[in-house]
């Protein structure tokens, strides 16, 4: 017997609403109309957001935003989706640095070489180092990871003919990727400053770095990477090679803090073997703990996050209670270095506290309750 049609105008049109996730839905790069306009807007912005901004100074914190994400990504991949809690990712950023200081500075190579010989020269430390994860887990392979940022500063102080000593050394190097000019970039009958130029630039790589990372945690050896994450011995019984997996995240990840790192010498022109200490491996740690451990777009959310926050309180330092400008403090006074360092450690402990997966969980819930209006409560 057929429904009435005041039935069937009563019914719920529900063909349309989708409440669960199936496996190739999964594997879509686009899931919906709406996540494709979400993208195309993500980079719309991203090419226009450089090129409209007038201030260098907070182009130059977008630009370092955006170079962070790119290292973010890495640590993600090595911590969040493989398990492996690595405090030496500085070493790897500087060892991108300083690849971009001997192929592009030293030898005059060009953009699309110098680049991607830094990734090679990173991945490459990142697979020496890989097998002992094969030995170590948890905090042991934190403490190892950890050695590895002393080893690395001894090495960059030590060895002058390259990084210059203590005192740091410059980095002049090629920006021209074919007939674009990232120095300063001509578009119409306009051109634009250096730092203008390198923000667009980075964004660029940002895309394409966080396209590989997704494509990555969606395929096979993503997918072995999380297992081995959840259980290791599990994983291997069915088939997972521990050491492919875990050998093979440490070189993602190295090679992509190689990248970061050797934009960064481009972007500041200057590297010196201070930067790389573990209070900038305790930075990414916190960028990957604020934004989401085990998402992709929580690295690059964390990583803005983390930078910009610093630059607001150095901006209203006048305004915060105990808080001052300069080298030195007094009393229960803190200077603006020291804020920040305070301010990793809070969004640490309170994230891991309250928020376990970052702000990404936050929008996962908010993307959830829409999904499923008005049957959500």
């Amino acid at each position: 017997m057929s429904a009435s049609p005041a039935t069937k105008r009563a019914r719920p049109r529900l063909k349309n609403l989708h409440l669960t996730l199936r496996y190739e839905d999964d594997l879509k790069v686009f899931r919906s109309r709406w996540s494709r306009a979400g993208i195309a807007a993500v980079i719309v912005i991203a090419f226009l957001l450089p090129l409209s901004i007038r201030s260098d100074f907070w182009l130059g914190v977008l630009t370092l935003g955006g170079i962070y994400a790119i290292g973010a990504l890495g640590l993600n991949l090595l911590t969040g989706y493989t398990g492996q809690v690595s405090l030496g990712h500085a070493v790897f950023l500087g060892v991108g640095a300083y690849s971009a200081l001997w192929f592009g500075s030293h030898q005059g190579l060009p953009l699309v070489v110098w680049l991607p010989a830094a990734a090679v020269v990173g991945g490459s430390l990142g697979a020496i180092v890989g097998p002992f994860a094969l030995r170590l887990r948890g905090n042991y392979l934190a403490v190892v990871s950890l050695g590895l940022v002393f080893l690395g500063q001894h090495v960059f102080k030590n060895w002058r003919s390259l990084t210059g000593g203590p005192g740091g050394t410059r980095v002049k190097v090629p920006l021209a990727l074919g007939p674009l000019h990232f120095d300063r970039l001509t578009i119409g009958q306009t051109q634009y400053t250096r730092i203008q130029s390198f923000c667009l630039l980075t964004f660029v790589l940002l895309m394409v770095c966080a396209v590989l990372a997704k494509n990555i945690v969606r395929s096979r050896p993503g997918r072995a990477m999380q297992a081995v994450r959840d259980r290791d011995i599990a994983a291997e019984v069915v088939g997972v090679s521990l050491f492919r997996t875990k050998v093979g995240a440490f070189v993602v990840s190295s090679a992509m803090a190689a990248v970061a790192g050797a934009l960064f010498a481009a972007s500041q022109q200057f590297v010196a073997p201070d930067t790389w200490n573990l209070l900038l491996s305790i930075q990414f740690i916190a960028m990957i703990i604020v934004g989401g451990v085990g998402t992709v777009f929580g690295s690059i959310v964390g990583a803005f996050v983390i930078v910009l926050v610093p630059q607001v309180i150095d901006t209203y330092s006048r305004s915060i209670p105990f808080v001052v400008k300069g080298s030195t403090a007094h009393g229960f006074h803190l200077t603006v270095a020291q804020a920040n360092e305070l301010l990793y450690g809070l969004l640490i402990v309170v994230f891991l506290i309250l928020e376990p997966r970052g702000l990404a969980a936050l929008w996962l819930r908010l993307k959830a309750y829409f999904r499923a209006w008005p049957y959500s409560y």
